[in-house]
């Protein structure tokens, strides 16, 4: 524009000169007023940070324990009727060893031991009245025998006196004796038979009294079957009864071998997260993984991979996604810490020394080229930069920034540009997530 003196304005004509300074006013409100607007326009900012970068991939995962105990339901004969739950500890409740889990209905065992130490009884008796018969049986055989071998005898004197006697009485005499000596040996074996029949229902009847002990025996067993004691202490997850859907409650019927109660070990816990297949090959043996429980935000423990499947399995019933199962063994014991807790677990994959890096939404891209936009005295200039790695919040920048310069988390020469509050983060912000960056 050309340069007025005073004296060369004097020498104008009024009606020219008004007209100029109008103009010359309005150019210069004018820029005051879009100055005025850039001024006003709230650029959010974080500053570049220089330090260890930490690359990191978050997964959610479950808690559950290494070792755990299943209380199942005991086997009990069907005599004794079904297992139905008469008392119950509470789902989740913390329990010692030695504590009475669970009660069964106790009706039809206690009715069983009634019965069989009735049938015990009744067998005993019937025992001694058997023994009994049979001595009174043997007795009357012993006699008998005693009057045929003195049958016996009495002949055998007659056979041998029988020398002066006629030929015919003493063929008699010796068939009398032959006779009596038939008499005394079939009394005998009479004996010998009564005796190992006598045995043998002695036998029987031992044996029946065997099978009415081992009943009653059985019936006092399945008593103690009736209350499941807790071998060891931890906390008590009740399972679900597939019958209903719902857990085991209180006048549920249960089976044989029903696992009824897991108990868990709390002192060795992990967590079982599901690594998509895209990002398996980052993980290996040994990676530290930092863990936050989503009932305790403000929670942070560490933990280790320990396990890493080979074979992928689908995320879920209705997806066709393949996932890799991944265990985690929390390395610290602490009251928070239970199973069935869903878990936010950031894996740790690596790290970068001295790296320089800024939040991912600093930075933005024309095709193949990055760029940022860097704050200066004037406000803020487009900066070509080059990136490397990244993670869940930041990206490290090997060329065009160092540290302490700030860049703008959104473009500051949109108009009106509406940011998310989700999408930027103040200053304050930045330098807060940048220390979570750091282990």
């Amino acid at each position: 524009m050309k340069q007025y003196n005073l004296n060369q304005m004097k020498r104008f004509n009024p009606k020219t000169i008004y007209p100029l300074l109008i103009l010359m006013l309005s150019i210069g409100l004018l820029n005051s007023c879009k100055k005025s607007e850039e001024e006003k326009k709230d650029v959010p900012t974080a500053k570049v940070q220089k330090g260890t970068f930490y690359l990191d991939l978050y997964e959610e995962g479950e808690i559950e324990a290494i070792n755990s105990t299943n209380i199942t339901a005991p086997s009990i004969s069907w005599r004794f009727g079904n297992l139905k739950i008469t008392q119950m500890v509470k789902d989740g409740e913390e329990v010692k060893k030695g504590d009475t889990l669970i009660v069964f209905d106790q009706s039809d065992v206690k009715k069983g031991v009634i019965e069989a130490e009735s049938r015990l009884q009744m067998s005993y008796a019937e025992l001694e009245k058997l023994q009994a018969q049979q001595q009174s049986d043997l007795d009357g055989l012993q006699s008998d025998y005693e009057i045929t071998r003195l049958s016996q005898e009495i002949s055998k004197i007659r056979f041998e006196s029988a020398g002066y006697e006629a030929e015919i009485k003493k063929k008699e005499i010796k068939l009398n004796l032959e006779k009596a000596n038939i008499a005394l040996a079939r009394s005998k074996e009479q004996i010998e038979n009564k005796i190992k029949i006598q045995k043998e229902e002695i036998k029987q009847k031992n044996l029946s009294i065997q099978q009415d002990v081992d009943r009653l025996k059985e019936a006092n067993e399945t008593i103690k079957k009736m209350f499941l004691i807790s071998p060891t202490s931890g906390i008590a997850i009740i399972n679900s009864n597939w019958s209903t859907g719902n857990k085991f409650q209180i006048g549920d019927q249960c089976w044989a071998g029903f696992p009824l109660i897991l108990l868990p070990d709390l002192t060795a816990l992990r967590a079982n997260v599901k690594i998509n297949e895209v990002d398996i090959s980052k993980i290996i043996k040994g990676l530290k993984v930092e863990i936050k429980p989503d009932a305790f935000s403000d929670s942070l423990f560490s933990g280790e991979v320990t396990s890493v499947a080979n074979l992928a399995v689908d995320k879920d019933n209705k997806s066709k996604i393949k996932v890799f199962p991944v265990e985690i063994k929390i390395n610290e014991i602490n009251e928070k810490l239970l199973p069935g807790l869903n878990v936010s677990c950031r894996i740790i994959l690596g790290r970068i020394e001295n790296a320089i890096f800024v939040p991912l939404e600093a930075v933005q891209s024309e095709g193949s080229t990055f760029f940022v936009y860097k704050k200066t005295a004037g406000g803020f200039e487009k900066t070509v930069v080059e990136t490397s790695d990244s993670n869940s919040d930041f990206i490290v920048i090997t060329k065009g920034l160092t540290e302490n310069d700030k860049v703008a988390l959104a473009n500051p020469f949109v108009k009106d540009e509406k940011v998310k509050p989700n999408e930027t983060k103040s200053e304050s912000q930045n330098e807060t997530t940048s220390e979570d960056n750091q282990l």
